[in-house]
């Protein structure tokens, strides 16, 4: 007896900041689960069992990159896809998907017919770079929200900084301001006056 080809799966991923949106095709079995590392780890397995054919990510300014890394490094074929290309391609189908949850199935329609080629990931030196980026984003983003919470402190503590549109350390308080006063105060001589540091 032969057994029937088996039919190959097309998986779309939607990456969101707190989500990933999953879609299957020839199934049409939709499901969403959480950005983090455990529902990821459960995702791989779900996506082992199912041995897609191809899936296809669609990259979001940073966040699909722990979920590309999981992917390929769990042996999945896995392609990254540029939203402007699945924009394109859902404005040729007549469809242009506004949600994460839209979005998904358009992704695994474009894996199916436009069948992409997975890629390796990028060189270690490329991907170490772009951890770095995202780490900066992160780290410029909680300094915002920092500058935010000192506003809104019950006795805020003014700042001398010339420009009230963005928050900057106050003059003493800034660590480069520091390091560079302690420098010129252990470079002078010892009978140096004291009030130049």
């Amino acid at each position: 007896m032969e057994q029937p080809p088996a039919v190959p799966h097309f998986v779309g991923i939607d990456v969101s900041k707190d989500r990933l949106y999953v879609h299957v095709l020839p199934s049409h079995q939709t499901f969403a689960v959480a950005h983090n590392g455990e529902a990821l780890d459960r995702l791989i397995g779900k996506l082992r069992s199912l041995a897609p054919e191809l899936i296809v990510l669609k990259a979001t300014g940073g966040f699909e990159v722990t979920v590309a890394a999981a992917l390929a490094s769990a042996g999945l074929p896995l392609a990254l896809v540029n939203p402007r290309q699945l924009r394109h391609f859902a404005r040729a189908i007549g469809r242009l998907a506004k949600t994460d949850a839209l979005g998904a199935p358009i992704i695994a329609l474009f894996a199916e017919r436009v069948r992409p080629q997975p890629r390796p990931l990028a060189a270690a030196d490329a991907q170490l770079l772009a951890e770095l980026g995202a780490r900066r984003r992160q780290l410029v983003e909680m300094i915002g929200m920092e500058c935010n919470r000192r506003r809104q402190a019950r006795a805020p503590q003014r700042c001398s900084a010339p420009s009230t549109r963005q928050c900057r350390p106050c003059r003493p308080c800034s660590a480069n301001s520091i390091a560079r006063s302690t420098a010129r105060c252990a470079a002078r001589p010892p009978s140096a006056p004291t009030t130049t540091c």
